[in-house]
This record gives structure tokens, C-alpha cells and sequence, in this order.
């Protein structure tokens, strides 16, 4: 199973997905991590460069290109958990601490 964490510097899961500077890319396999892959996506600093669907768009692009099946994250706005919805990816949100155990508690 693919599935996609917000990510901080120090290891835990950024509070903002759409906002979310670097993004892990995991791969889980019998309730253990075998890959583990960050990011820098910089979705903060270009949350702005362009129009809301823009960026929704450069983030499906990223799901896409990753084959990502599932997103862990803290928070999502309305309109990004319309388009994972679109995109038939489960998002698990209220993640918190741990980027890692975050994503093993699936």
C-alpha cells in the first residue's frame, strides 16, 4: 500500500496537508514500513502562485505520478477532501505526532 504523510523537518505530521512543504511517500507491507521516501513539494509557498484548482491540480499530479492509494494528514480543506473523493483515495485525517506511527496506525 502507497500512502502519502505532511511531513516536518523534525519527523511529525505537519498540521497542514495543502500547505505541507514535504510530503513522505511510504510504502506499507504486512503493517510494516519497507519505504519510506520525502519530498520537498514547497505546496506553502506555492499555495498562492495561481488559482485554488491549480493547486489541487499540482497535487493530484503529485498522488498520481507517486501512485499513491491512501493520504494520512492532520487537516484538509472542503475543497481538497472533495478531490480525493474524485480521486477514490481514502484520506484518514486528526493524524497527529509521529509521521511514521501516523501512518502504521492504519
Amino acid at each position: 500500500m502507497i500512502i502519502c504523510v505532511p511531513v516536518t523537518p523534525s519527523g511529525t505530521v505537519d498540521p497542514s496537508w495543502g500547505r505541507a512543504d514535504r510530503i513522505a511517500v511510504t510504502e506499507v507491507v504486512d503493517g510494516a514500513i519497507i519505504n519510506w521516501n520525502e519530498h520537498d513539494t514547497f505546496w506553502n509557498t506555492r499555495h498562492d502562485d495561481g488559482s485554488h484548482g491549480s493547486h489541487h491540480a499540482r497535487i493530484a499530479k503529485f498522488l498520481i505520478d507517486n501512485k499513491v492509494e491512501e493520504v494520512v494528514a492532520n487537516h484538509m480543506g472542503e475543497g481538497m477532501v472533495r478531490m480525493m473523493a474524485t480521486m477514490k483515495i481514502p484520506t484518514h485525517l486528526g493524524a497527529e505526532g509521529e509521521a511514521k506511527a501516523a501512518v502504521l496506525s492504519l
